[in-house]
C-alpha cells in the first residue's frame, strides 16, 4: 500500500511548478508601443486646451504617466527622472513611445523608454 502523502505530494509539486512558471512569465519584460498619456485622463484628455497642456497639468498635480496601447491603458511606474523626461518629449511631439518593462495588473514597471523609429 502506497502512503497517502505521495498522491498529495505530487499534486502539490505540480501546483508549485505551475505558480512558479506563471510568476516567471508575468515578470518577464515586454515591449509596449503606444501614445503617452496620464493616469488621470487616460486615453482622452478632459481639460480645456490641447492634450499636451492637459497632460502636463495632470503630471504637475501628481498624476503618473500612462501608455495608451489600442484600447488598453497601462499606468507607468517609472524608476528614474530620465524616463519621465523622454515621455514628456514624446508627448509634446505626439510621437509613439516604446516602453520596455514587466506588466502586472495594468501597471508597467518601466525599464526603458524610447521613441518608435
Amino acid at each position: 500500500m502506497k502512503p497517502a502523502f505521495t498522491k498529495y505530494g505530487v499534486f502539490a509539486v505540480a501546483v508549485l511548478i505551475g505558480v512558479l512558471a506563471i510568476s516567471v512569465f508575468a515578470s518577464r519584460p515586454q515591449v509596449f508601443v503606444g501614445t503617452v498619456g496620464d493616469a488621470v485622463c487616460g486615453a482622452r484628455h478632459t481639460m480645456d486646451g490641447d492634450d499636451i497642456s492637459c497632460l502636463r497639468t495632470c503630471i504637475q498635480r501628481g498624476s503618473r504617466y500612462d501608455l495608451v496601447v489600442g484600447d488598453k491603458v497601462y499606468v507607468l511606474n517609472l524608476k528614474d527622472q530620465s524616463s519621465a523626461d523622454v515621455l514628456d518629449k514624446l508627448a509634446s511631439r505626439q510621437a509613439k513611445a516604446q516602453v520596455k518593462g514587466a506588466e502586472s495588473s495594468g501597471t508597467i514597471e518601466v525599464e526603458s523608454v524610447a521613441a518608435v523609429r
